[in-house]
């Protein structure tokens, strides 16, 4: 199963953007979210969504971010709005899969957020 993110760009500070993240072939995916890297920190916790419809965000975007999940096409999407100059990185996409044994993490090629003051 391979991971493609979309949808990053530039956008001026109070801007919105949405990403995508699609799952080819038909796996069985329990969890997609995304994480961020920015130049000043590690990688971090953007948002999740269960299949089961929980949704958990990072402090930094709650109330401004929203994740959906297309479970029949295995695609999440990430709607950024009130977008500032901070959240500016590289925004990668993670899905936890199931292998036949357990669930493993996939993680896509990130898309960069560019975010101008």
């Amino acid at each position: 199963v391979q991971l493609q993110a979309s949808g990053g760009g530039t956008v001026q500070s109070g801007g919105s953007l949405r990403l995508s993240c699609d799952a080819d072939g038909n796996a069985s995916i329990r969890v997609m979210g995304w994480y961020r890297q920015t130049a000043e920190k590690q990688r971090e916790f953007v948002a999740s969504r269960h299949r089961n419809g929980d949704t958990e965000y990072g402090e930094a975007v709650t109330g401004r971010f929203t994740i959906s999940r297309d479970g029949p096409k295995n695609t999440a999407y990430l709607q950024m709005n009130s977008l500032k100059p901070d959240d500016t990185g590289v925004y990668y996409c993670k899905a936890e899969i199931w292998t036949g044994f357990g669930y493993k993490d996939k993680w896509g090629k990130g898309t960069q957020v560019t975010v101008s003051s």
